[in-house]
C-alpha cells in the first residue's frame, strides 16, 4: 500500500511557525515512506477564509522547500461531495436541526459567551425540537445547525465499543473511540452547508490517504470522524497525532492569538533553512 498523507490548512489567516512544524513533520514523513503528500485547502467557510491567505499558504510552504502531489483540492470546489455524505446522514436518520445561538449554548454549558475556545461550545447533546416548533422556527427564517445525534448514530450502529484506530507512536496503539466527548457535534450549517469535520472524512476517503498526521489537538476530534467513517462506509487511516508547538509564552502558536507568520520570519530576513533547523528538520 502507498503512504499516502496530506496537509490541510485552513485560508483564514497565514502561517505560523505551529503550521510550519506540522507541514514539515507530515512531508518529512512522506518522503521517509517514499511515499505520497499531498496539499488540500480546507476552505468549506467561506465566510472566513480568503483568497489572499491561500495565495500565502502556497507561497509560505514553497518557501519551506516542500512539494506535494497536484492538482491542490479546493474544498469549496467540491461542496457537492460533502451535501452529498450529508444527506446521507439525514436520511439515515441521524442528524437533526438544531436553532440555539452560540451564546444560548455556552449559557448551557455555564461558560461566558466570550470564552476564549468556541468548540467548548460543540459539547452539548440535545436532540430535534418537535415537528411544530421546527416547522415555526423554520418558517420565520431562523439559521440552524446540522448537528449528529450521538443518540441515533449508536442505535443505527449498535455500539460505539468497535470503533477503533491505529494511532503511531513509537509502540502503536489501538485506541477506541469515543465521540459522547464533544457531544452532538456541528457537522453543516444552513448558510454553508456541510462543514469541516465532515468534509475532512469524504476527502481522507477521496484522496487515498492512509495516515493523517496532524496536532494532538485534534485527537478528541477524530473520535468523531472515525464514527462518521462508519457510518458513511468509508475506510480509516492510521492516525500520528504530534506533539504541538509551543511559543516563548508556552502556549501553543495559534491564529486567533496573533502568532507570529511565517510571512513576517522571512520578511524579516530569516532563511527557510534557519526556521527548518530550529523546528528540528
Amino acid at each position: 500500500m502507498t503512504f499516502v498523507t496530506r496537509f490541510a490548512p485552513s485560508p483564514t489567516g497565514l502561517l505560523h511557525r505551529g503550521h510550519a512544524f506540522s507541514a514539515l513533520t507530515a512531508w518529512t514523513a512522506a518522503r521517509r515512506a517514499k511515499g505520497r503528500f499531498v496539499l488540500r485547502i480546507e476552505d468549506t467557510d467561506f465566510t472566513r477564509c480568503r483568497p489572499e491567505y491561500e495565495a500565502a499558504i502556497v507561497d509560505d510552504l514553497a518557501w519551506l522547500g516542500l512539494d506535494w502531489e497536484p492538482p491542490v483540492r479546493r474544498q469549496s470546489e467540491h461542496r457537492a461531495d460533502y451535501d452529498a455524505a450529508l444527506d446521507r446522514l439525514r436520511d439515515m436518520g441521524v442528524l437533526y436541526r438544531c436553532f440555539r445561538t452560540r451564546k444560548e449554548l455556552m449559557a448551557l454549558a455555564g461558560m461566558a459567551p466570550h470564552a476564549d475556545d468556541p468548540t467548548d461550545a460543540q459539547a452539548f447533546a440535545g436532540g430535534p425540537l418537535s415537528p411544530d416548533e421546527e416547522a415555526e422556527k423554520l418558517a420565520s427564517g431562523q439559521p440552524f445547525a446540522w448537528r449528529l445525534s450521538l443518540a441515533a448514530a449508536r442505535e443505527s450502529l449498535g455500539d460505539f465499543q468497535p470503533l477503533t484506530w491505529v494511532e503511531e507512536t513509537e509502540s502503536p496503539a489501538v485506541r477506541t473511540a469515543r465521540p459522547e466527548g464533544l457531544g452532538d457535534m456541528v457537522l453543516g450549517r444552513k448558510d454553508i452547508g456541510a462543514g469541516y469535520v465532515i468534509a475532512s472524512v469524504v476527502d481522507d476517503a477521496l484522496q487515498g490517504v492512509t495516515h493523517v498526521i496532524r496536532g494532538e489537538d485534534l485527537i478528541e476530534t477524530t473520535s468523531v470522524q472515525r464514527l462518521l467513517q462508519a457510518l458513511l462506509d468509508l475506510p480509516t487511516p492510521v492516525y500520528r497525532h504530534h506533539r504541538l508547538l509551543l511559543g516563548p509564552d508556552g502556549k501553543r502558536y495559534a491564529k486567533r492569538d496573533g502568532a507570529v507568520t511565517l510571512k513576517a520570519l522571512r520578511e524579516a530576513g530569516m532563511t527557510a533553512k534557519a526556521l527548518r533547523a530550529d523546528l528540528g528538520f
